[in-house]
């Protein structure tokens, strides 16, 4: 199974390279190394904001059980913010600074 599905990948692999090549009129050695090199550029320029937006969504996570704990820890001295996604970026970013405007914004009466 697996060397059926190495010779399937050969297969395609080599019918992409000879359409490169057929196309720019390339060397099919040639096209192949330019193919990969277009394929490697690529992977770099996407991986970095799709590690970014994973970072925010993990980040986002975590304000969201910051604000709960605040929300339980705080109960007893009358602090409170609410549990929404906005409160959990800004939280999940700018941490306990975050956390401080939003009760300073709370507390002037703006939010």
């Amino acid at each position: 199974m697996l060397t059926e599905t190495l010779t399937d990948f050969e297969n395609k692999a080599g019918e992409i390279i000879d359409e490169v090549s057929a196309a720019t009129g390339l060397d099919p050695k040639v096209a192949a190394i330019a193919l990969i090199v277009l394929v490697l550029i690529a992977v770099f320029i996407f991986t970095k904001p799709i590690r970014f937006v994973f970072k925010i969504l993990i980040n986002t996570a975590v304000g969201f059980v910051a604000l709960i704990l605040i929300n339980k820890l705080g109960a007893d001295f009358g602090i409170a913010l609410a549990v929404n996604w906005q409160n959990a970026v800004v939280t999940g970013v700018f941490g306990v600074p975050g956390v401080a405007v939003l009760l300073i914004l709370k507390w002037a009466g703006i939010m």
